[in-house]
């Protein structure tokens, strides 16, 4: 029997990617590892899916044996990696090895932890799978209030969907606005608007410098004001792309694992996809940029060569009581921001020295005319000549 095409990680990238090679190859080998259950799932739902009353087996769309089944593939759960030997085309698990045609790293990235003081600092939550998931929903039985540390995306959208719920939420983090990274001013502080009026309370500017225990919940303490009473924590500060394994291996790494727009690393058998990729200098966190890097990837491992290409892709933050849909310009861009608002909506256009649109912002009903902008604004990366 030939090598099998090795796919590290069954979350969107690594399940999609073997999906889009099954429509193309029926009868090369696919083998599938992960280091949890390997049930599929959709992971920009669990950041919205409590006030939607969705446990973690709700979530669930597919138990690993029905992908296994369905892809005509070898899945191989609570199997963690352990080395990388691109020279023997091989995958290390402790010390059984896995030989592979070739091999794509599909393992995403993993959550910042901050550097907290204090006996309940090991107690803090971070919710980036679907096991943590399901630790999370444990976890809030019985509880009341929640301190969530980030007001990042997916900090907003877990406080959104709580107080939904009916749960206390205390957002700190030491951001100027929400969504920092993602919108202007304008936008932030019109999103903390709604939140606060369904009852979040914002704290933008300090610090979770300690979590301590105490009774059957935590004291937070922050770098300036006051501590902050919670029954549970979340840590909501963002993710971190898994680049150690690859880097131990020889593969090229900067932020991401680094590959040229077809996905390739700098091992021509090795691909890498999805959150912990680098591609053509470009890193995108969000499932479009992902869906698109799967497609491509699967014409290129069954014989036709496709460089990946990135349309304007805008973000669309699930937040119900404001939805925001976002493309934030490219860093370093010389230009400026022209926001029209009124109460709930608003439209930001960001327009480069030049004039040319290079991104944008859109709450509330003005949602709908993202497909508009997004038509006027220049590809992310561009179709490869």
């Amino acid at each position: 029997m030939s090598k099998p095409l090795v796919i590290i990680g069954t979350g969107l990238g690594g399940y999609n990617l073997a999906r889009e090679f099954r429509k193309l190859d029926a009868e090369t080998p696919i083998t599938l590892i992960t280091a949890d259950d390997g049930r599929s799932y959709s992971k920009p739902m669990l950041s919205a899916a409590f006030d939607k009353g969705k446990d973690a087996d709700t979530l669930a769309m597919a138990p690993p044996e029905q992908m296994a089944e369905q892809l005509q593939a070898t899945v191989r759960t609570r199997t963690p990696v352990t080395a990388l030997d691109p020279g023997a085309k091989q995958v290390a698990i402790g010390a059984e090895r896995v030989d592979y045609d070739r091999l794509v790293l599909a393992w995403g990235a993993e959550v910042l932890r901050a550097p907290l003081l204090g006996d309940g600092a090991e107690d803090v939550l971070s919710v980036n799978d679907l096991g943590d998931y399901g630790v999370f929903r444990e976890q809030l039985n019985g509880r009341k209030k929640v301190l969530i540390m980030g007001a990042g995306l997916i900090g907003c959208e877990f406080a959104s969907d709580l107080s939904g719920a009916g749960f206390e939420v205390t957002v700190v983090a030491p951001d100027t606005h929400l969504l920092q990274l993602l919108v202007p001013e304008a936008a932030g502080r019109l999103l903390e608007r709604v939140l606060t009026g369904l009852g979040v309370n914002i704290r933008l500017g300090p610090l979770v410098q300690a979590v301590h225990r105490e009774g059957t919940g935590y004291r937070v303490e922050l770098n300036e004001g006051g501590p902050l009473q919670a029954d549970l924590v979340i840590s909501a500060i963002g993710l971190r792309p898994r680049i150690a394994l690859a880097e131990s291996a020889g593969l090229q790494t900067r932020r991401g694992i680094v590959t040229d727009q077809t996905l390739r690393t700098s091992d021509e058998n090795v691909y890498a996809l999805g959150d912990c990729a680098e591609v053509s200098g470009h890193s995108f966190q969000y499932v479009l940029p992902l869906m698109a890097s799967a497609r491509a990837l699967a014409k290129t491992l069954s014989g036709t060569t496709t460089p990946v290409h990135f349309p304007a892709m805008p973000v669309t933050v699930k937040t119900p009581a404001c939805p925001v849909v976002a493309l934030p310009p490219p860093r370093d861009t010389d230009g400026e921001w022209l926001i029209e608002s009124a109460r709930t909506d608003l439209r930001g256009e960001f327009h480069d020295a030049a004039g040319t649109l290079r991104g944008f912002v859109l709450c509330g009903e003005r949602i709908k005319e993202r497909f508009e902008l997004a038509k006027q604004v220049p590809d992310l990366l561009p179709v490869a000549e």
